[in-house]
């Protein structure tokens, strides 16, 4: 990553945190709380840019244009509509329990080699 990747990553940034605050204030609150979320499971795409937060905003501004309750556009269960927005991305725990299955068959395999 080149400094200018880090510049542009902040701009683009910024202009997203931008966008979240013209959002109404429910919405801004949901928004808050799905990215906290996303952020404590880990799906790995979010450190690719601002994607999947991006269109988390774009969904809640038409939601908002359209005079809907963020609940209207998120449903009820707002934990819910963020596993299916990552059901299928890998997380970085998924990374983490990959990389113990590989410890594992390497420790198997070296304990079937010294028997040998």
């Amino acid at each position: 990553m080149t400094i200018r990747d880090l510049i542009e990553g902040k701009k683009e940034w910024r202009a997203h945190v931008a966008r979240v605050k013209t959002l109404p204030k429910d919405y801004q609150i949901v928004y808050k709380e799905i990215q906290k979320y996303l952020f404590k499971v880990g799906p790995v795409e979010l450190t690719d840019g601002t994607g999947l937060l991006a269109g988390i905003v774009d969904l809640f501004e038409e939601g908002a244009a359209e005079k809907k309750g963020v609940l209207e556009v998120t449903g009820s269960d707002v934990a819910a509509f963020c596993d299916d927005l990552i059901k299928d991305s890998k997380t970085y725990a998924d990374l983490f329990q990959e990389s113990l299955d590989q410890e594992g068959n390497k420790d198997t395999k070296k304990g079937t080699d010294k028997k040998k």
